[in-house]
């Protein structure tokens, strides 16, 4: 399960729009037509993009009649992170022995 979690936070994370939303709900809770706005979009893609983030984790939406408001939900970011500081360390000592082994040759 925390896989599929973290493929689904990497794949919210994959378009430029879904990264400007969530970096906007960082400063406070919008609603759905609040996103579409900056980002010069139409309700329906917005909406379409929030449930990208909902899926993930990233995002909560709260429905009140027809107002949809969203707000950020950082652990999954948080988490993804922490992956990506294991991959850095994994692939920084890779190179570093790379880097070794060809100043070894020279």
């Amino acid at each position: 399960m925390v896989e599929q979690t973290m493929d689904a936070v990497f794949h919210a994370l994959a378009h430029e729009a879904r990264r400007d939303m969530l970096q906007r709900l960082a400063d406070g809770d919008l609603t759905v037509g609040e996103h579409a706005a900056p980002l010069v979009m139409w309700f329906a893609a917005a909406s379409k993009h929030v449930k990208v983030l909902e899926t993930a984790g990233l995002v909560s939406r709260t429905v009140t009649g027809r107002r949809h408001v969203c707000a950020l939900q950082a652990q999954p970011l948080a988490d993804a992170a922490g992956w990506l500081r294991f991959a850095e360390r994994f692939w920084t000592e890779r190179l570093d022995n790379l880097d070794t082994l060809f100043r070894e040759e020279s």
